[in-house]
């Protein structure tokens, strides 16, 4: 499968419109899933490998790393709405993901990689720690998306916790209005992604 396939699979997924600004559930657009997928693919993270999607929302990530060939696909969120659009997303899909409904902080089961995009923390400060501890906790590789003023925070704190960022990529994100204090129809965000790897 190209990129590109792989990306139109992902636009046709129907998306969760959240309720609760506080936990910033801003879904991952196609294009920049299906990039971070493909660059995963690349590096031997999800072929035949247990993969997690920490804050799943409907499931994007979690469905393209079933298409891509994961072994098992685990896709983790607190919000129940946003699960249930993920099941119908993974049936439309004709493939299997075990969604569960729990906080990541209590979720701890182990997979080789998680690809995540937490909360940026523009609502909660530092909302996307905990995803990043968790992660590390679980697996030997992770793929996370942070907002990109927040790098050298995303670096030191990783490091600090012995993982090594081994691939940065950058992104623009767009979310579009949802939330009163959203002043423009699209806000454009720089984002980057951090490989890190996991030192047991």
């Amino acid at each position: 499968m190209k990129k590109r396939e792989l990306e139109i699979r992902l636009q046709r997924l129907e998306r969760f419109v959240p309720e609760h600004p506080v936990l910033e559930q801003y879904e991952t657009p196609a294009g920049i899933a299906a990039d971070m997928l493909f660059f995963a693919y690349s590096m031997g993270d999800i072929e035949n490998r247990v993969v997690c999607d920490l804050g799943c929302g409907s499931g994007v990530f979690a469905i393209g790393a079933c298409v891509l060939g994961a072994k098992r696909v685990i896709g983790v969120d607190v919000d129940g709405k946003a699960l249930d659009i993920a099941i119908k997303n993974a049936e439309y899909e004709g493939v299997s993901v075990d969604f569960i409904l729990q906080d990541v902080k209590s979720f701890n089961m182990q997979c080789d990689t998680v690809i995540q995009n937490p909360p940026f923390g523009s609502q909660n400060r530092h909302a996307d720690r905990p995803f990043i501890d968790k992660a590390m906790e679980i697996a030997d590789v992770v793929y996370t998306l942070h907002l990109e003023k927040t790098a050298l925070f995303v670096r030191e704190y990783v490091e600090s916790k012995g993982g090594k960022i081994s691939h940065e990529l950058t992104y623009e994100f767009p979310i579009k209005h949802m939330f009163g204090f959203h002043r423009k129809e699209v806000m454009k965000f720089n984002v980057k992604m951090f490989r890190i790897e996991v030192n047991r």
